[in-house]
């Protein structure tokens, strides 16, 4: 093992820090184009002294950063990333009601609660995934068809007692809405990834992803319009006092740290697809769009006057359970992140950019037990400086927000998010957006949770297992 320089490693776990921030603030940026550029600035930087070794901690320490960070334009925009998708509507209904700082916080304490939890179990997950590896791995698909069963099944859409439908299948006109805009939603995947080479992007900023019109549609745009068409406004006051009790921010803590493991054992698994595990955990109803009147013939009107007129009078457990949701989400992403360095170095595969990256620059064999360590060292650091740094951002975004008119923020964002897909992904990809957005909308019309749009990831990934 080379000598290590402790000022060398203190400015790459600030430079991967930083680059965390600006990935996780800004939508469409994502750590892994800082890897592709860092792969390709490798040779350059070795001639100036910075080793590989450093390169990859600054990779390690960019996607942890970003773990924390990428929450604040989930809540405070509803624009999402592939890993805080889920999470835009919790986090910004919070918002709309006077909880925004509290969201970002819930989502802070869950990133750094994962990491601490990670390292607590590192060793016996990595003996027990380990062993189960090649069994799970064998029957991937009947795995992910139980997920989505469990989601099908758990789909309760308007109560029966407040629906005038009181016939015995009242009750499962919801779930096959859910099955609806699963398989939806699940053939628009299909179409997106079997023509992911048409994208040809206007800016080449490392690989184009069709998950960006794909997510960008389906939760952030579609939530943006809803918010326009509701003239939905921002509270006075941010809340940013915990109002969840300890047991559930401590389950919260313990299933997204045990499902983002999951995530970076196995593969064709997003950390989507393990917020949806850790949602059925927290027996969430967060992302259905309650409304207070029954619309029987939707129309813009009535939906202006129905839709967020009170996020959380059909079920008062609604909110912890979005709370909880939050912890658990993060705690997915930042554990994920840290387990996908572990899987590395058990079983030799790689289920991230970042982890294709360090491969790259260190191959498999430098990857001993204190360089090991160090990594650890380094990304816990990261985590200390964006726990805070998080928190600071979410209690003072607040400020700015109530110093422009949401209406034109939401449309901003909503152009913005246009012209990004078509920046990073082309004419396609912008087709793909234009697609998708009324699609995500079609689960406030029919009542049920929007996770089931999931369905764009889970299908596709369920027919390659098969």
């Amino acid at each position: 093992m080379e000598d290590i320089s402790l000022i060398l490693l203190f400015l790459s776990v600030l430079g991967g820090y930083l680059l965390g921030i600006i990935s996780g603030l800004l939508p469409g940026v994502h750590n892994n184009n800082f890897a592709l550029a860092l792969i390709a600035l490798a040779p350059f930087l070795a001639e100036k002294g910075l080793s590989p070794f450093y390169i990859a901690v600054i990779i390690l320490s960019n996607a942890v950063s970003q773990t924390f960070h990428d929450v604040i334009p989930s809540v405070f925009l509803g624009a999402p990333d592939g890993d805080t998708a889920l999470m835009v509507l919790p986090g910004h209904r919070l918002l709309l009601d006077g909880a925004g700082a509290e969201a970002v916080r819930l989502s802070a304490l869950g990133s750094a609660g994962s990491v601490v939890a990670s390292l607590i179990f590192v060793l016996p997950f990595s003996l027990f995934f380990k062993a189960i590896y090649p069994y799970v791995e064998a029957h991937m698909a009947l795995i992910l068809i139980l997920i989505v069963f469990l989601m099908l099944a758990s789909e309760k859409g308007e109560s029966v007692e407040d629906s005038k439908e009181k016939s015995p299948f009242a009750k499962y006109k919801y779930k096959i809405f859910a099955l609806v805009l699963f398989l939806i939603t699940g053939v628009l995947g299909l179409f997106a990834f079997d023509r992911e080479s048409l994208m040809v992007p206007v800016v080449n900023f490392g690989e184009p992803s069709i998950l960006l019109p794909l997510l960008s549609g389906l939760f952030g745009s579609s939530q943006l319009i809803i918010s326009l068409l509701t003239s939905s406004k921002i509270p006075e006051e941010s809340v940013s006092a915990l109002k969840l009790s300890r047991k559930r921010i401590f389950r919260g803590i313990l299933t997204g740290s045990a499902a983002g493991s999951l995530v970076a054992w196995l593969p064709g698994l997003s950390s989507a697809i393990a917020a949806l595990l850790t949602g059925l955990v927290a027996k969430v109803d967060f992302d259905r769009i309650p409304l207070k009147k029954k619309i029987s013939e939707p129309d813009l009107g009535r939906l202006k006057t129905s839709l967020y007129s009170d996020p959380y009078a059909s079920n008062p457990s609604t909110l912890e359970s979005s709370k909880e949701f939050i912890v658990s989400n993060s705690g997915v992403n930042t554990s994920n992140a840290i387990f996908g360095l572990v899987a590395f170095v058990v079983i030799g595969r790689t289920r991230s950019g970042a982890m294709v990256a360090i491969e790259t620059i260190l191959g498999t064999n430098t990857l001993n037990l204190p360089v090991l360590l160090l990594f650890f060292a380094a990304m816990v650091l990261t985590a200390l400086f964006s726990y805070f740094s998080t928190i600071w951002i979410g209690n003072n975004a607040h400020l700015f927000l109530k110093k422009v008119n949401y209406s034109k923020l939401c449309a901003g964002v909503l152009i913005g998010l246009g012209v990004m897909v078509y920046l990073f992904t082309g004419l396609f990809g912008f087709f793909i957006f234009l697609i998708s957005t009324p699609i995500g909308m079609l689960s406030s019309f029919m009542n049920v949770r929007k996770s089931h749009a999931m369905g764009v990831i889970l299908l596709p990934v369920i027919l390659y297992f098969l």
